[in-house]
């Protein structure tokens, strides 16, 4: 709240507000699609593979954003009734515990991402010895780790939030991370073309390549819908950590209504990324919503 009084000083730019109704319906919109995610991998038994055990877990950190932003809101509406105050020590304990559950968001968002961007490197060019390599139960482990290992950071970051040394590290994981996944893809679109000719005599080869080149290309597209909703964020927070002085950053820092409703977007972008790409899981909203005779 300094930060932003204080801009509207020393810029021109204008405070953008979204009303409060958009940051809840699209906020309950993300969470109910990316249940519907869920509940249709848990009922479909044939959607109990690991790429979709790592889609459900994308799903999680996309429902914990839409979460995060829609308990932020109603704090700041608290606030403004007089329900709370902006200094004291529950207000304090909330305030933590809603940024350890942004950062386990974005955490859990980039990890999911590797590991479907993994998943999918060993789909395509370790093809026959796929199940062997990413078996059900190794794909339980990692997300126990990923997940074990994204609680303890969020925690730790929310705790010290106010150290550069902490804050550096968290900012840098952002684009090192996406700069890996990136590298990647690029490796697996170059190899892609002169591994199809490899297996180009094999049974079925052009069927299996096709499929998987075909989540490599979905994959990408989580990838940019993901930079495209949660960068401007993330340079919100560097702005307001390094220059929150400078004209031109407060000038940005003026959208931030705006940066945090692109992370509730993601969240209804992706399951809708899902169900167009996948027809299994397609057939399994339909027998869903439409019961049979």
């Amino acid at each position: 709240k300094n930060i932003s009084d204080f801009s509207v000083n020393i810029t021109d730019c204008t405070q953008v507000v979204v009303p409060e109704e958009v940051f809840f319906t699209v906020a309950a919109a993300g969470i109910l699609e990316n249940l519907l995610i869920l509940i249709a991998v848990v009922r479909n038994k044939n959607l109990h593979l690991p790429m979709y055990f790592f889609i459900c877990s994308l799903a999680i950190s996309d429902m914990l954003g839409s979460l995060y932003k829609t308990l932020e809101n109603i704090f700041i509406i608290l606030c403004k009734m007089g329900y709370l105050t902006r200094h004291g020590d529950f207000e304090k304990k909330l305030d933590d515990a809603m940024d350890s559950m942004f950062i386990l968001s974005l955490l859990g968002s980039i990890f999911s991402l590797l590991a479907i961007a993994a998943d999918r490197y060993i789909t395509i060019f370790y093809a026959l010895r796929y199940h062997n390599i990413m078996t059900l139960r190794r794909a339980l482990v990692i997300l126990a780790i990923i997940w074990a290992f994204c609680a303890g950071c969020s925690i730790a970051i929310a705790l010290f939030s106010y150290e550069a040394a902490t804050v550096i590290p968290f900012t840098i994981l952002f684009p090192l991370m996406m700069f890996f996944i990136l590298c990647l893809y690029v490796h697996m679109f170059l190899l892609a073309r002169s591994h199809a000719k490899k297996i180009a005599s094999l049974p079925s080869s052009t069927f299996h390549h096709r499929t998987n080149m075909k989540g490599a290309i979905t994959l990408t597209i989580f990838l940019g819908v993901f930079l495209c909703c949660w960068a401007p964020f993330v340079l919100h927070i560097l702005l307001a950590r390094f220059c929150p002085h400078n004209p031109y950053c407060a000038c940005y820092m003026s959208i931030f209504h705006v940066n945090g409703t692109l992370i509730m977007c993601n969240a209804i972008i992706n399951p809708m990324i899902f169900a167009f790409r996948s027809p299994e899981l397609r057939s399994t909203f339909k027998k869903m919503f439409y019961c049979p005779r």
